[in-house]
């Protein structure tokens, strides 16, 4: 059980919803759909799946954003760090769809020209 799959109750005092959910494709591919909040508290949860993806040979990763509602720079470095690993081992990641205020953020830190990005 993950923080995120946790009753309210259960949760830490600060703990903000977050999720992931995988499709993975047969031909090493796989949409990672995240919602909720990527920041300090959440980010090793998307860093660890996604490095496992890679880990196993699954090294083109889109990752959907559109249910994401804050990011911060710890998620930003998680971004980066997925992307260097999966093109080290010879893949890409992809963000799709990232509202007006996560757009804004990659744009303004420079990631948008480094990472492929869908609207």
């Amino acid at each position: 059980m993950t923080l995120s799959d946790e009753p309210a109750a259960m949760q830490p005092p600060g703990y903000f919803q977050f999720s992931l959910t995988e499709e993975t494709e047969t031909d090493g591919s796989a949409t990672v759909a995240v919602s909720g909040e990527l920041d300090l508290s959440t980010a090793s949860e998307m860093r660890d799946h996604l490095y496992a993806l890679v880990a196993r040979g699954t090294t083109h990763l889109t990752v959907d954003v559109t249910g994401l509602t804050f990011i911060d720079s710890t998620g930003l470095g998680v971004i980066v760090a997925v992307l260097k690993r999966a093109r080290e081992a010879g893949g890409n990641l992809v963000l799709k769809g990232p509202n007006r205020s996560a757009r804004k953020v990659l744009d303004i830190s420079g990631l948008s020209r480094i990472i492929d990005v869908i609207d």
